[in-house]
């Protein structure tokens, strides 16, 4: 079985992913991982499209996988192999929390006023904020949805505001509807 998940940044795709490969003994690939170019600061210099996908094809291969992350119209090469579309839904307020949480755990003060990545931080955020505007010209719920409607895989919704454990309760029992 081949899932691909996505999301609004911050809405749980990873963390989902996360708590599906050992339940399903597959290899997870996050897009994030394989979209930025290993950096300091991290998050500012993006790959090429087909060096990005070239090296998500070779680390995702022949077997089953999880993909998570947005590789949404650069990525088409490996989403036409999911078997499982599953979208992330979470409200914004709940996201930017999240997102807060995050940054400060991975950067600590290096985001905070006067931290060599504090702009960096301060527009990461805005971005994220964005995303339910669909007149936003960055990735948008309403870019998502236009996406997500054209797909020929099966589409699982679900909410990102629940537990983990609840998300991922959801996955399994689409995947043994798929499976029939």
């Amino acid at each position: 079985m081949r899932i691909y998940i996505t999301g609004a940044s911050c809405s749980g795709v990873t963390t989902l992913g996360q708590n599906l490969v050992p339940l399903l003994g597959v290899r997870q690939v996050d897009v994030d991982d394989y979209y930025w170019m290993p950096t300091d600061p991290r998050f500012t210099t993006k790959r090429p499209p087909s060096e990005r996908v070239s090296l998500m094809q070779h680390e995702l291969g022949d077997d089953n996988w999880v993909l998570t992350g947005s590789c949404i119209n650069w990525g088409d090469a490996l989403i036409a192999h999911a078997d499982l579309i599953v979208f992330v839904v979470t409200p914004t307020p709940i996201r930017l929390e999240r997102l807060a949480a995050r940054e400060k755990e991975r950067f600590g003060e290096r985001i905070a006023p006067g931290g060599d990545m504090h702009g960096i931080h301060v527009a990461f955020r805005e971005w994220a904020s964005q995303y339910d505007n669909p007149e936003f010209d960055g990735r948008n719920r309403a870019w998502h949805e236009a996406w997500l409607a054209g797909q020929t895989a099966p589409i699982l919704r679900v909410d990102g505001d629940r537990s983990a454990e609840a998300m991922t309760a959801k996955v399994i029992h689409a995947l043994s509807q798929v499976a029939r």
